[in-house]
């Protein structure tokens, strides 16, 4: 099941012109590593969840339609029995991957946050008097607060929608060439497929 909020995130990004116009400064990216390299492992995890969890989004519909061909169609209800059990599974796997996948994502993002603002405390502190005297009350918080957080859905839900989406996507289009290639190539939009004749 793919989290809304990671395309979310990403929609807000593309519609603020400031961040297009901003590049990141040499060494950025690998600072950024730096802090998932203790949650690589769990990381790792959270996203093989994901995708497992994206695969279903492809296997369910392609059963129901075994249940109609070889089913419903010849009037075989041993098939159309074992064939819902089997949706019955899947979809109790899919609470069960679900509930997993918000635990990691917690575990990571609230271990981030507790990294980030521990981090960031920690500098704040060994700034000297004079800083406290010049710096806006209101920009240490959000510091601690709104930036923090924004690194911890980075790592969290737009991870894991953008890689949900992509791998759905991926599954979604393998499974309908391999049902009908003619099919699939004629439903897709950049124009690979004529034009029907005119009436």
């Amino acid at each position: 099941m793919s989290m809304p909020g990671g395309w979310g995130m990403v929609r807000s990004l593309t519609r603020d012109s400031s961040v297009a116009q901003r590049k990141l400064a040499p060494g950025t990216a690998r600072r950024v590593m730096a802090y998932a390299r203790p949650y690589k492992s769990q990381i790792g995890v959270f996203l093989a969840l994901v995708i497992l969890d994206s695969a279903l989004v492809v296997a369910v519909p392609l059963l129901l339609g075994e249940i109609v061909d070889k089913g419903v169609i010849p009037k075989h209800s041993d098939v159309v029995v074992r064939l819902s059990l089997v949706i019955a599974g899947l979809a109790i796997l899919d609470g069960v991957l679900t509930l997993a996948q918000r635990w990691y994502s917690s575990r990571i993002g609230e271990g981030l946050i507790f990294d980030l603002r521990t981090q960031v405390f920690t500098h704040v502190l060994r700034q000297p008097i004079a800083f406290f005297t010049r710096a806006q009350t209101g920009a240490l918080v959000s510091r601690l607060n709104n930036d923090v957080i924004g690194a911890q859905q980075a790592f969290t839900s737009t991870l894991s929608g953008v890689v949900s989406n992509v791998v759905s996507l991926v599954f979604i289009v393998t499974a309908m060439a391999a049902k009908s290639w003619t099919l699939t190539r004629r439903g897709w939009p950049a124009g690979s497929h004529s034009r029907p004749a005119a009436a």
